[in-house]
């Protein structure tokens, strides 16, 4: 297969950076669960290793030489060689290394084609996805695994993933792979209870990416769809597989579709983003949510209820509702209070308390919120000021509204946030000099 490139028009260095960082987060975890198919659980390192690297190389030559006609396949084809030469070099696998050049020179001869092997391909993915979610590996560092190995997610953004710290994240990769070593983890789907045992921590790496492409923790760019994309993407890649056609399965793909819709109306033109009270719905995506309510259905089957039934049914209130207005508040915080039974997480009583506030007004809200601002890591997360200014502000208490909105901009680190906390911060220093005056 040929690496050459097409550089008539050559697009800018931070246009190569961009297409190598959307090709490597959408072909990671392909190249890694093949290689890793190949070479075994235990050499999971090597395999991100040449994977990465073949990111380096594409962000050193492509400025250069130009994009190649399939990205794709150059990034394969690259990989492709740097495993084979560690092949080469290694002692151990001299006996094996016939069979394994065959199969990758196979393999490469295949990557032009993208519906060549595509069963097998999707089955190594979702193997990858379950030894990462071993029970044997610590469950704190199951899921940072698999947001490395699977998404290609950097030990800082899975930090922020976590609201914990880069340097703890790469102790529980460290360890992580050390389990996989000395227990000689297989590559495999499991069955029976073994594969419930690691299903939850499977969805719940699907629900973080999600959450990572919605809501970027860091950076300029608020929404990172091709995330998004990704999530939903492995998500139905699970659920269409006997292991995952469970009820729960299916309230996560329903929750994502429904929240996916309305990526397109989250920012205006510029960049800025939009309230959810502020969005046009006209932009929201119909079909996904049609495909959203889908799932929805499909997982009412049964006696199962998790977090991602009752967030999906969140979601729904709000994909279905005709405007703002006409949202059914109280049934969303019907559903928080179950979801508080579930998950009594800081993040999720601040929601409640948003619900809370649209069902009994902004002064229940503030008592909810003084209830919780104890909790960690509430402290240092700036949408708890946020929506505090914003209940200040329903009671024209705006220099109060004023001290909770600096708070909130000395603690997010995403410029359209930032910018739409110095618009708000705005307002209400010009509205508290006209109560002055």
């Amino acid at each position: 297969m040929s690496e050459s490139a097409d550089n008539s028009s050559t697009p800018p260095a931070t246009d190569i950076t961009r297409l190598a960082e959307h090709l490597f987060r959408h072909e990671a975890g392909r190249l890694v669960s093949v290689l890793t198919s190949i070479f075994g659980m235990d050499r999971l390192q090597m395999a991100e290793d040449v994977v990465q690297e073949a990111l380096i190389k594409a962000l050193k030559t492509w400025p250069y030489y130009g994009v190649p006609k399939n990205p794709a396949a150059w990034l394969t084809q690259t990989a492709k060689n740097l495993a084979l030469d560690l092949v080469r070099r290694e002692k151990n696998f001299h006996e094996k290394q016939p069979q394994i050049i065959a199969f990758m020179e196979q393999w490469t001869a295949d990557a032009d084609d993208p519906d060549s092997h595509d069963h097998e391909i999707k089955d190594e993915r979702l193997r990858l996805m379950f030894a990462c979610c071993h029970p044997e590996i610590p469950a704190d560092a199951q899921i940072a695994l698999a947001l490395k190995t699977l998404c290609g997610f950097s030990p800082a953004e899975i930090a922020k993933a976590f609201l914990s710290s880069e340097a703890a994240i790469a102790k529980r990769l460290v360890r992580a792979r050390q389990r996989i070593r000395e227990l000689e983890i297989q590559f495999e789907i499991p069955t029976g209870e073994a594969s419930a045992a690691r299903l939850e921590s499977v969805m719940q790496t699907l629900y973080l990416l999600f959450n990572e492409g919605y809501k970027a923790s860091s950076g300029d760019n608020l929404i990172r769809e091709e995330l998004c994309n990704e999530a939903i993407r492995l998500t139905t890649l699970l659920v269409s597989h006997p292991v995952g056609n469970q009820p729960r399965v299916h309230a996560l793909a329903a929750l994502m579709y429904l929240n996916a819709a309305r990526l397109a109306a989250r920012m205006d033109t510029e960049g800025n983003i939009l309230l959810l009270k502020d969005q046009d719905r006209s932009r929201w995506d119909r079909s996904m949510v049609a495909r959203g309510i889908m799932h929805l259905s499909r997982s009412a089957t049964g006696a199962d209820l998790s977090e991602y039934h009752l967030q999906a049914g969140i979601a729904a209130c709000h994909g279905t509702a005709k405007d703002y207005q006409s949202t059914d508040w109280g049934q969303i915080l019907s559903l928080y209070d179950r979801l508080i039974e579930f998950d009594d997480s800081p993040v999720i009583a601040l929601n409640r308390a948003v619900a809370l506030s649209n069902v009994q007004g902004p002064g229940a809200g503030i008592a909810a919120l003084e209830a919780i601002r104890n909790r960690q890591p509430l402290d240092s997360y700036y949408l708890f000021y946020a929506v505090r200014a914003d209940f200040e502000v329903q009671l024209n208490r705006f220099q109060s509204a004023g001290d909770h909105l600096r708070k909130a901009l000395e603690l997010t680190e995403v410029k359209s946030e930032q910018s739409l906390l110095s618009r708000r911060l705005q307002e209400c220093e010009l509205q508290a000099v006209s109560l002055k005056s």
